[in-house]
Parts: C-alpha cells; structure tokens; sequence
C-alpha cells in the first residue's frame, strides 16, 4: 500500500518575480538617501537622482504586482499570505506614485514630504521581499 503525505514547504516563486521583487528595495531605498542627501546639502541634481530612482522603483513593482496577481492564479500558491502579498504590493505602488507625484513639485517644495514618502516605501518593500521570499507552498510527495 503506498501512502502519499502532503507536505508544506517554503516554495520559490519564479526567478524573474524574484528579481523583480528584489529590485525595489534599492531603488527606493536609493531614493530616501538621495532625498536625505537633497536636505543636506540643496543641490537640486539629488531631487532629480531621487524622481528618476522612484520611477525605477515603480516600474519594477507594477511588474512585481503583475506576477503577484498571476501568482494568485497557480493552485501550489493557495495557502498563507495570499492576498496580503499583492495588496502590499499595491500600496507600495501607489505610495510610490504619491511620491513621484510630490517629487515632481519644484525643488524645496518636496521636502520634507518626499523624504518621509521615501523611508515608508522602502520600508513597506523590505516588508514585501519578507513575504513574497517567505510564503508556503503544498506539495505532494509519495
């Protein structure tokens, strides 16, 4: 008689969400110390450094949401965080549209708004690598 157990694991997601999803932190954590840099010293070259990092920032985590929502879709992914994930995903998305929005003001207007935009997105994206690295998946072994 063969018994078959199903187990839970830590499941990887695909190697391109991982680098998408990976990518953010940088980006936005380029961008607070940039936006840290601005209020130091005023040069204006560090507000434009900082909208260009957010706009990167944004593109790799509408394309890290796009996965997250296609990952909703495959039956190993049906356990833990599932919604949890892709609505952080979100948030980060459009708090960082938020703050290329504030970014986009002339220069000392974004300040302090921007920075403090910035330090809670990186935050949030340190929050969604934890996640998105860390959901279960099930899996049948025999």
């Amino acid at each position: 008689m063969r018994r078959s157990t199903t187990t839970t694991y830590p499941g990887g997601i695909y190697p391109l969400h991982a680098v998408l999803l990976v990518s953010i932190f940088p980006l936005f954590l380029g961008a607070a110390l940039s936006d840290y840099a601005y209020s130091k010293s005023f040069h204006i070259q560090w507000g434009t450094f900082s909208s260009w990092l957010i706009a990167g920032g944004l593109v790799f985590a509408g394309l890290a949401f796009l996965c997250a929502i296609i990952g909703l879709f495959r039956a190993e992914h049906r356990r833990g965080l599932v919604l949890a994930y892709p609505a952080l995903l979100l948030v980060i998305w459009i708090l960082g549209f938020i703050n290329a929005l504030v970014h986009a003001r002339d220069a000392w207007a974004m300040m302090p708004t921007g920075f403090i935009l910035s330090i809670i997105v990186t935050v949030l994206s340190v929050a969604a690598i934890w996640i998105g690295f860390s959901r279960p998946t099930v899996g049948a072994t025999s």
